[in-house]
C-alpha cells in the first residue's frame, strides 16, 4: 500500500489540502530528526497526526478529517534510514474522502507524501478508527486520542527567559516532516506519549519531544 509513490497516477484529480501537523515521540527536546539528525540514541518511537482544516480531493471536500501515523525507526530517517509503520484514517470518512485519504497518505497521489512515502520499510497495519485532534488557536497545546488506542498531547514550550506571549520556534527546518515549508516550526514538550496498535506499544515519559507544523500539500505531481 505504501511506497507507491511512482505507481501510474492517471484517474487521480486535483485535490489540496492543509491543515495542523504534530508529533509526539521519544527524543529529547528539540528532535533531531527536524534539523536532518540521527534521533536521540540513534532510534525513535513517533507518533504523526495530522488534522485537514481545508482541502479536497476533486470535487469531495476533505475538511476536518485525520490521520494518525505510529513509527519506528534506527539512524537518520534523511540518510537513508527506513520507517516501520501503522496508519489510521478517520472512521468518519465517507467513501470518497477514504479513497482520497488512501491515496494521499500512501503517496500513490503525489505531493509530499509520495516522496516522504519512499522512507517506509513495511507497514504494520492499517485500521479506520474515530480519531479526536485538537490544536489550541495560539499553538499553546495540541493533543490526540483514540480510543484504546492513542493518547498523546504536547504544550508550548518554555523557560524562565522566554517571552510566555510568543512561541518558540524555528524555519526553514533541513528535515521538516510535512516537507519544505516556509511556516514556523512551533516547539513543545509531550504531556502524554501513550500507543498500543500494529505491535508499536509505548508510554513515553513526560517531557519529550512534541512540536507543531502546519502542511499544505497538492497533487498530483506533473508527469
Amino acid at each position: 500500500m505504501f511506497g507507491l509513490s511512482r505507481s501510474n497516477k492517471s484517474g487521480i484529480p486535483p485535490w489540496k489540502i492543509s491543515g495542523d501537523w504534530f508529533d509526539v515521540c521519544s527524543c529529547y527536546i528539540p528532535c533531531p530528526c527536524t534539523f536532518a539528525q540521527p534521533p536521540t540514541g540513534n532510534a525513535c518511537e513517533v507518533l504523526f497526526a495530522y488534522q485537514i482544516t481545508e482541502g479536497h480531493f476533486g470535487s469531495t471536500p476533505m475538511q476536518g478529517l485525520k490521520v494518525v501515523i505510529l513509527a519506528s525507526l534506527l539512524g537518520n530517517v534523511w540518510a537513508g534510514a527506513k520507517l516501520d509503520v501503522g496508519v489510521i484514517f478517520d472512521a468518519a470518512a465517507d467513501a470518497e474522502q477514504r479513497r482520497g485519504l488512501e491515496l494521499i497518505f500512501t503517496g500513490q497521489a503525489g505531493g509530499w507524501m509520495g516522496q516522504f512515502c519512499k522512507t517506509i520499510r513495511s507497514v504494520r497495519g492499517v485500521t479506520f478508527a474515530d480519531i479526536s485532534v485538537e490544536v489550541d488557536n495560539a499553538l499553546e497545546r495540541w493533543q490526540v486520542s483514540i480510543p484504546n488506542m492513542v493518547e498523546a498531547s504536547g504544550v508550548a514550550l518554555t523557560g524562565p527567559t522566554a517571552d510566555p506571549a510568543k512561541r518558540v520556534q524555528t524555519f526553514n527546518a533541513p528535515g521538516s516532516e510535512v516537507g519544505p515549508t516556509e511556516a514556523a516550526t512551533t516547539w513543545g514538550s509531550s504531556t502524554a506519549g501513550r500507543w498500543r496498535a500494529f505491535g508499536f506499544i509505548q508510554d513515553l515519559p513526560q517531557g519529550r519531544n512534541s512540536k507543531h507544523i502546519p502542511f499544505a500539500w497538492s497533487g498530483p505531481d506533473a508527469s
